[in-house]
Formats: C-alpha cells, sequence, structure tokens
C-alpha cells in the first residue's frame, strides 16, 4: 500500500469532514488528522489535514479543485470569522466554539461522520446566561420596581421575537451552518432558528472569554431595549395585553370572542415551543410560536390585531 499524503489542510472540522466525504463518493478512501484530542466539543485546532493514499492523491486534488467553485453553504472561513467578530465586537481565542454556536441540527443529520456538534446544549446555556445578565441589568435599571413587573419585563426583552430581531441586525442568518434541506426551505431567514443560535452565540462568547466579555455583549445588544423601558415608565412599554386589545376590537365590531387553540408542541424539554392559534367564529385570524404558552397566545394575538386593523 502506497504512502498517505495530505491533499487538504483547513482549521474548520466541518469543511474537513466535506472534503471527506466529497472525496469518498468519489471512490477515494481518506482519512482526517489532527495534532489536537478529540473532546466533548469541538475545539480549534492548528491544522486539520485530510490523507488519501499517495497514488490517489493526483485525482482527490482535481476532485476538490473541480468542487471549488461551488456557492458557500455557509461553512466558517478564516474570513467568516472576522466579519462576525467585527460585527459583534469580540475575538474568538477558538474558533470552534463559534462554529459550534452556528451549525444547527440539519447539518448534523447530513453528516456521516459523527464529528459535527449542533448547537442545541450551547442554546441552553446561553438561555440562562442571557437570563441572568439581563436581570441583574434590570435590578441596577429599576430599583422602584416590584420582584413582579422586572420579571415580566426581563420575560419581554429576552421573548423570541426580541432575540430574532437583534440576530436579524447582526445578520447572524447568513453565518448559520445549515443542512441542503434547511437552506433550501429558507432557513437562514426563520426566526425560531435566529434566535437560537443567538443564545447559543452567547454561550460561545462565555466559554471563550468568561463572564465579563458575554456582559459587555449582551449589554450592548440589549441597551436600546433597556432605554426604551426608562423613557416609557419601565414594564407597561414590554407587557402591553394584546389579548384583551384584540377582544375589546372584535366586540366593538360585534365579532364575537377570540378562542386560542395550541397546535403543536415542538422541541426538546429544556427548550419547548409552542405554537398556538386565534380563531373567531371558526375563522382563523393569525398563529404564533412561543417559548410558553402564555407568550405564544400574545404573539398571536398581537398579529391577529394588526391584521384585523389593516382589514378596517
Amino acid at each position: 500500500m502506497s504512502p498517505l499524503v495530505a491533499i487538504f489542510r483547513t482549521q474548520s472540522p466541518i469543511e474537513a469532514d466535506v472534503v471527506k466525504g466529497l472525496l469518498e463518493t468519489h471512490g477515494i478512501n481518506a482519512v482526517t488528522t489532527s495534532n489536537m484530542p478529540l473532546t466533548s466539543f469541538p475545539m480549534s485546532v492548528h491544522e486539520l489535514r485530510v490523507m488519501v493514499n499517495e497514488d490517489d492523491a493526483v485525482r482527490a486534488r482535481r476532485i476538490i479543485d473541480s468542487h471549488r467553485d461551488e456557492p458557500p453553504r455557509g461553512d466558517i472561513t478564516g474570513a467568516t470569522v472576522a466579519r462576525l467578530e467585527a460585527t459583534i465586537g469580540y475575538r474568538f481565542k477558538d474558533a470552534g466554539l463559534l462554529e459550534h454556536a452556528l451549525t444547527h441540527r440539519s447539518r448534523v443529520h447530513e453528516d456521516a461522520s459523527g464529528g459535527v456538534f449542533d448547537n442545541e446544549s450551547l442554546e441552553f446555556l446561553g438561555d440562562s446566561i442571557l437570563g441572568f445578565v439581563v436581570a441583574d441589568m434590570l435590578f441596577r435599571e429599576f430599583p422602584q420596581h416590584n420582584e413582579g413587573e422586572k420579571s415580566k419585563l426581563r420575560a419581554s426583552i429576552v421573548s423570541a421575537a426580541s432575540l430574532a430581531r437583534l440576530g436579524e441586525r447582526i445578520d447572524l442568518g447568513s453565518f448559520l451552518i445549515l443542512g441542503r434541506g434547511e437552506e433550501k426551505t429558507g432557513g437562514r431567514r426563520k426566526q425560531a432558528l435566529i434566535a437560537d443560535s443567538y443564545e447559543a452565540l452567547i454561550a460561545a462568547i462565555y466559554l471563550d472569554g468568561g463572564i465579563e466579555p458575554v456582559r459587555g455583549f449582551i449589554e450592548r445588544q440589549f441597551s436600546a431595549l433597556i432605554q426604551e423601558a426608562r423613557r416609557s415608565g419601565a414594564a407597561a412599554a414590554f407587557t402591553e395585553d394584546y389579548k384583551s386589545a384584540l377582544q375589546e376590537l372584535l366586540q366593538s365590531r360585534e365579532r364575537g370572542l377570540p378562542v386560542y387553540r395550541l397546535v403543536a408542541e415542538v422541541g426538546p424539554p429544556h427548550r419547548r415551543r409552542f405554537e398556538v392559534e386565534v380563531l373567531v367564529a371558526g375563522e382563523s385570524l393569525a398563529r404564533a410560536e412561543g417559548r410558553s404558552k402564555k407568550e405564544a397566545a400574545q404573539a398571536a394575538a398581537k398579529l391577529a390585531l394588526e391584521r384585523t386593523k389593516e382589514k378596517g
């Protein structure tokens, strides 16, 4: 058997797996080597090398070169990392953590190597970190408000809708690492995916740099919402009761009372999402999702209220 030679080098585990899989689909056996031990989390490495038998090297390089002009699918490169780091104001020591935070489970399902990890565990951690930092901000900004008022305000500020909007502002969707199916169905524009990845990004910053860098990131990102709360008299600005407003509007137009129906529950137990539909006389006015049935119902009511007003 001829000796192994390196025909491709990268710092991205996902990129190495893609190249290895490409070669194997063309009948070329390939292995990936590195100088770092395997861990429970994807870690950055100095270099990953895709190795093939020397007899296959020339053909392997041709196959790789023939695919270089294909449009990128969001896999992490040095330029991608630098662009996102400039946007968020934080430079990662371990780019593997950032890659982990951006990897959706659809990408993992398409990888046969078992070496790609999705970001759901990071979402769980990021959710807790975000809740803690925002609670600390509200404690300092609104000492005069009671526990219930601050809890309601926090819930609204860290809602899925808020996280999706903040994620869109930093163009997070364009950096997501998705499977082909999710890519084709518009995954980069899905608010749920953006919100989840935003939380995973928070966890990645924390694991990479500790509490102070992630606190700084959250404070920069959420300062406008906190300032708006201060200007408008705090919690009232964020806790509008859309269900009551919708009911009043419908009654004024003699259309009957709205009915809220749970449509679906999705996601793992620690990341459960609820989809609620609002109906009037059997007619569906709107659907929306949230992290609780109450949040989903309020979101659906808000959307139904907007649509009803538009119809006049």
